[in-house]
């Protein structure tokens, strides 16, 4: 709007124009959680992800409106699910021994940690595995959201002013270093993570183009962000 007409677009249009794209966010990260969190809540919240966004967008700066709103939502119902609190101890306790026996199989090993493998590991049933690997998915995938969300923000010119350029240097390195390790999952898991992130499939989507079940995607995404959370431990 604003190489069109050459003036700065009002608030009001923004959000008015994006609406849609606070349920599209909120849908997709609404199929990742639990039953108790209400699609509705994140809505709310990231509706005023948008009014910020569109109160602080300067168009100048590089990047669509879409791309920086976009961030700020998300950043914004993360914020809400956070502070609801709802995975259990169990949960994160879980998702650590998932990551640690990832990453004692692949130390002893040298090679990608396969189900069976971290299974035995662990001292579990396949079952039960998958089980805390569903359990896990939600309470691990934030984190890899946020790093995305920043990367896109630093490529389109808002880094945020309150980084000195020693923690810019840092966030950007960690980048750098994350996307490796992603180019080195076993190619199924790249290939979820992708159409998971990049094309913002939802699992039952995801589900269809590998012709696995929902659940399979749930698992395979889960065991995406606990290898790369483990290959990242000294980070």
């Amino acid at each position: 709007m604003y190489a069109k007409t050459g003036a700065r677009a009002q608030p009001q249009e923004l959000v008015e124009q994006h609406g849609p794209l606070v349920r599209r966010i909120a849908h997709h990260l609404l199929a990742r959680l639990p039953s108790s969190v209400s699609v509705e809540d994140l809505i709310q919240s990231g509706m005023i992800g948008l009014l910020e966004a569109a109160a602080s967008y300067d168009p100048t700066r590089g990047a669509s409106f879409e791309t920086f709103a976009g961030i700020r939502i998300r950043g914004a119902m993360i914020d809400e699910v956070r502070r609801g609190d709802w995975s259990p101890r169990s949960v994160h306790r879980n998702a650590r021994r998932v990551a640690a026996g990832i990453r004692n199989v692949e130390l002893r090993s040298g090679g990608d940690a396969g189900d069976a493998a971290v299974a035995r590991e662990l001292g579990v049933e396949i079952a039960e595995y998958h089980a805390m690997l569903q359990d896990t998915l939600g309470s691990r995938l934030f984190s890899l959201d946020e790093l995305m969300g920043e990367e896109h923000g630093e490529r389109s010119g808002f880094a945020s002013a309150a980084l000195n350029p020693a923690e810019q240097a840092a966030r950007e390195r960690l980048a750098g270093a994350i996307g490796a390790e992603i180019a080195r999952l076993p190619e199924r898991e790249r290939l979820v993570l992708s159409l998971y992130y990049d094309d913002e499939l939802n699992l039952k989507e995801i589900g269809l183009v590998l012709e696995v079940s929902e659940s399979r995607v749930s698992q395979i995404l889960s065991q995406a962000t606990k290898r790369l959370r483990a290959r990242l431990q000294d980070w």
